[in-house]
């Protein structure tokens, strides 16, 4: 290309602004290297001829071989495709290819590396973003693309003053343009805007421009600008310019000339429809191999948006089913937290808060003797959570598991009462112990240990304890409870299994009382040490000022939330009371006479008057001591003598006690 080599696209015209020095009707040209990289301003209002002067020069361009791209807004330049091989690319079934921003590196190498005028026609997408990232995206390849090629290639963009206003609002695609226009230079590339409102495009953008087209122009705040650029003389002029007449102002001879512009020769798409009939002209089409490689763009597309729409699709099952895992999830929880209601009812070793007390002492912890109350405090027992029961059972010599001592230097906690010096009961409402004689030794300052013969609550006992709930509470049967609480109860010191009977007859008592009708002594120290197993297991519950109640039927209850009637409460309390009443009282309520029980209740011996006999004897001296099913038997009581009877030899509970066959197949099971 010859840098002397120009187009003629208009001939000078008569009036005010006019060439003086060229004569009306002389030609006027414009250089190619200058239009094609150089920066340039097409304005005028609807009909003045602005269009048809950008088709102009695009149709001398063409002629000689020189390519460009048309960012059509408003579809009308398709007409140039009656004389040029041009490809058409947009969003309407009209375009020789439907596009989208993916196809725009494949359009940059088609404009510049195999000379393929394209128009962009955006006029057909619905969605005005996927229009302007269709645009800046091209853009962006074209000045990629020409800082490597170097060559000069225009790019002409209708309505301008959407992408690049003089107001606020511009966005990325705008922001390209401009960049074209400050730095596309250097680079080969130029840029033509066309607007019919100059007031409202950035004027950082028409002041760089190498040549600029005024069209006419009405508009106050339009002329003012032209005054502002060309002169006031022209500001009043250009409002008299007829079609296709401008004023042309170029850099590179430093002149303005009223001009008029010729008429395009090819198909004007962009007229104004009239009375005749509209003919569309025959167009040319483009290769078919260019489509092709558009369209192997495009059938990609549509591959990757199905497997997407498949995608989705899967990932709208997999939805489904994760809310559905969830929802079976949360019922899973709503069962797990049932089953822990039910772990707390049969586990917690718990103790009743009393006000002044410390709270609960911790399972497998080591507190004092004795029981401290609160005046008037009617505690009620909580039980410990399944969680909080093997946490207990993790180390004996865990810190965390001694009680902590209180405010007053005491041990926080259930601390049970003990003797004072004097021997008098720390509990202010403890009904006064008998007096020592006056030589008997002072009583000592701490609690006295616990006998030998009192097995405490280990962690194993816990451990083992929770790992046989785990098995039971999958079956969820009544027979689980009942087993659980008979291997509490079974597990107690025969002593301790005495003063639970005792609890049972009398609903309500001191654990005084009840060791002595165990068959203890009246020692306090000895009958709470005798005490704190069976509070530990929670089949008693602290009662208020001393007492304790009787807790089976509560506890359940409590597990199975108080939903079992009464009878069935008394049935399945019935099965676990076989593992420590004699048969004869079973048919008995608790609180029954002895006289009531008749000849059942004789064959049960007194079990405080056997115990206070032999309570001071050596343990060698009360080994043989005769159970309660063993009185009916003559040969058992001969063998009793002897002190060679078993307390597994006791006799079979009745079959006639109202027990379901399930607990009493339990029952049977607990006595085997």
């Amino acid at each position: 290309m010859s840098e002397e080599e120009t187009i003629h696209v208009a001939d000078v015209s008569e009036g005010i602004g006019g060439d003086a020095t060229a004569d009306p009707g002389s030609p006027v040209e414009l250089p190619v290297v200058d239009v094609l990289t150089g920066r340039s301003f097409i304005t005028g209002k609807s009909g003045s001829g602005k269009s048809n002067t950008a088709s102009v020069v695009i149709e001398n361009l063409l002629d000689s071989g020189f390519p460009v791209l048309i960012v059509d807004t408003d579809g009308e330049y398709y007409g140039l495709k009656e004389e040029y091989e041009i490809l058409h690319a947009g969003a309407d079934e009209e375009c020789d290819i439907v596009v989208s921003p993916e196809h725009a590196e494949k359009l940059a190498n088609l404009a510049l590396e195999q000379n393929v005028p394209i128009i962009l026609d955006v006029s057909g997408y619905l969605e005005e973003d996927t229009a302007n990232e269709l645009l800046l995206e091209v853009v962006k390849q074209l000045f990629a693309k020409e800082k490597r090629l170097k060559k000069p290639f225009l790019l002409v963009v209708e309505e301008c003053h959407e992408y690049i206003p003089e107001g606020g609002g511009m966005d990325e695609t705008g922001k390209m343009l401009i960049k074209v226009g400050k730095r596309g230079r250097k680079h080969g590339l130029g840029i033509v805007g066309i607007s019919q409102r100059p007031a409202d495009v950035k004027k950082d953008f028409i002041t760089q421009c190498d040549w600029l087209c005024w069209h006419r122009l009405t508009w106050d705040n339009d002329t003012k600008v032209v005054g502002r650029i060309l002169g006031s003389k022209y500001a009043s002029a250009v409002e008299d310019l007829g079609d296709g007449e401008a004023f042309l102002m170029t850099d590179w001879d430093e002149s303005i000339r009223r001009i008029q512009f010729h008429r395009k020769e090819t198909f004007d798409a962009g007229a104004t429809p009239g009375l005749d009939d509209f003919e569309r002209p025959e167009l040319k089409s483009v290769s078919s191999d260019l489509v092709g490689e558009l369209q192997s763009i495009s059938d990609e597309k549509e591959r990757r948006d199905s497997e997407i729409a498949d995608l989705k699709q899967e990932l709208e099952k997999k939805d489904r089913r994760i809310a559905d895992l969830e929802r079976e999830l949360e019922e899973a929880r709503d069962l797990s937290d049932m089953a822990d209601q039910f772990a707390q009812a049969l586990l917690g070793k718990a103790e009743a808060p009393y006000r002044s007390g410390g709270g609960r002492a911790r399972v497998g912890a080591s507190p004092p003797d004795g029981d401290a109350v609160a005046d008037g405090a009617d505690g009620q027992s909580v039980l410990k959570s399944y969680d909080e029961a093997v946490a207990a059972t993790r180390g004996d010599d865990d810190p965390a598991s001694e009680a902590a001592p209180s405010a007053d230097g005491g041990t926080e906690g259930d601390a049970e009462p003990a003797a004072s010096a004097d021997g008098a009961s720390s509990d202010p409402d403890a009904e006064p112990a008998d007096a020592e004689p006056a030589d008997a030794e002072p009583a000592a300052e701490s609690d006295p240990a616990p006998p030998d013969d009192v097995d405490p609550v280990t962690r194993d006992d816990v451990a083992e304890s929770a790992l046989r709930f785990d098995d039971a509470i999958e079956l969820g049967t009544r027979e689980a409870v009942i087993e659980e609480l008979r291997s509490r109860i079974e597990a107690l010191p025969e002593l301790s299994r005495g003063m639970l009977r005792h609890y049972r007859r009398e609903g309500a008592s001191d654990p005084v009382a009840a060791h002595i009708d165990a068959g203890g002594d009246g020692d306090s120290g000895h009958a709470y040490s005798r005490h704190r197993p069976i509070r530990r297991a929670g089949l008693i519950r602290h009662a208020g000022r001393g007492h304790y109640a009787y807790a089976v039927p509560d506890l359940v209850r409590e597990a199975y939330a108080d939903r079992l009637d009464e009878a069935q409460v008394r049935e399945i309390v019935r099965a676990v009371e076989t593992a420590f009443v004699p048969p004869a009282e079973l048919s008995y309520p608790p609180d029954a006479d002895p006289a009531e029980v008749g000849e059942g209740a004789a064959a049960v011996p007194d079990d405080g008057a056997a115990a206070r006999d032999g309570a001071d004897a050596a343990p060698e001296e009360t080994e043989g001591v005769v159970t309660e099913a063993d009185a009916t038997d003559a040969d058992a009581e001969a063998a009793a003598e002897a002190g060679e009877v078993a307390e597994s030899e006791r006799a079979e509970p009745p079959t006639d006690g109202g027990l379901s066959d399930a607990a009493r197949r339990f029952a049977e099971r607990s006595e085997r």
